[in-house]
């Protein structure tokens, strides 16, 4: 069995939520993270776990949530960090990618959201785009651990987040056909990794323009599969244990 590390399964995407959930059991996928991004989705994630046993909650401001943020905003995260399915602070980080004109204000909500994480010795699922250096100074500053989200960097950057004892986060982009991953990720160890969809977003080859979705997690699974010569028995082993030594899951 499969859990999908990273997604956002919000009404927004998916009107009919219980059939995109036995979708995914029936792919061997049982259990989900389910990420937020701002206020409202984080709201939502609350109510979701609340009514689903096998979903567990991140709850996080992204750094394209800045234009609406307000402290109060915080406020609201760290009030529901005692949640005890409330496993980790994400989905956060910096996104240099379209601008760096709000450079300042992504560092200082980032730098707020980890001092959170290491207060209440929880993990963090960590966004950077094009922010790689920032990303990677910020978090040194911290004693924490966690995932890098949809990692697609060099195997020097990998090398470097698994020094500080992060796991990569790894979904559709290694299914890609331009997509140097996977050369990345048979150079480092299976205990390196966990497995996640992004869904909506990232859906895996062959599917790609589709609505992702966290059944899609089988697809990756045997796309790693191939690339180690393993079963997914083992995949799955390994990536369940990868998951218990981040989440308190």
């Amino acid at each position: 069995m499969f859990t999908d590390t990273h997604c956002h399964l919000f009404k927004e995407y998916y009107p009919d939520l219980s059939l995109v959930i036995s979708n995914a059991k029936n792919a061997q996928v049982t259990r989900f993270i389910n990420n937020g991004t701002n206020l409202e989705n984080n709201q939502e994630i609350l109510e979701l776990i609340n009514k689903e046993p096998n979903m567990y909650g991140a709850i996080g401001i992204h750094p394209e949530a800045l234009p609406n943020y307000t402290e109060a905003h915080l406020k609201f995260i760290e009030k529901n960090l005692t949640n005890n399915k409330v496993i980790a602070i994400g989905e956060i980080g910096l996104d240099y990618h379209y601008s760096k004109e709000f450079k300042e204000e992504q560092l200082k909500l980032f730098n707020a959201q980890l001092k959170l994480a290491e207060k209440y010795n929880l993990p963090v699922i960590v966004h950077s785009r094009d922010a790689t250096e920032d990303t990677i100074n910020t978090l040194k500053k911290y004693h924490i651990r966690g995932v890098i989200h949809s990692f697609s960097g060099s195997l020097e950057t990998a090398n470097i987040y698994l020094k500080m004892g992060f796991l990569l986060g790894i979904n559709g982009v290694i299914t890609f056909k331009n997509a140097n991953l996977k050369d990345v990720i048979k150079k480092i160890p299976l205990t390196s990794i966990v497995l996640e969809t992004d869904s909506p977003y990232l859906t895996p080859e062959p599917y790609r323009g589709t609505l992702n979705e966290p059944k899609r997690i089988i697809d990756i699974a045997n796309f790693i599969c191939n690339l180690y010569n393993i079963s997914l028995e083992e995949l799955s082993k390994i990536t369940n244990d990868n998951i218990k030594r981040i989440f308190d899951i």
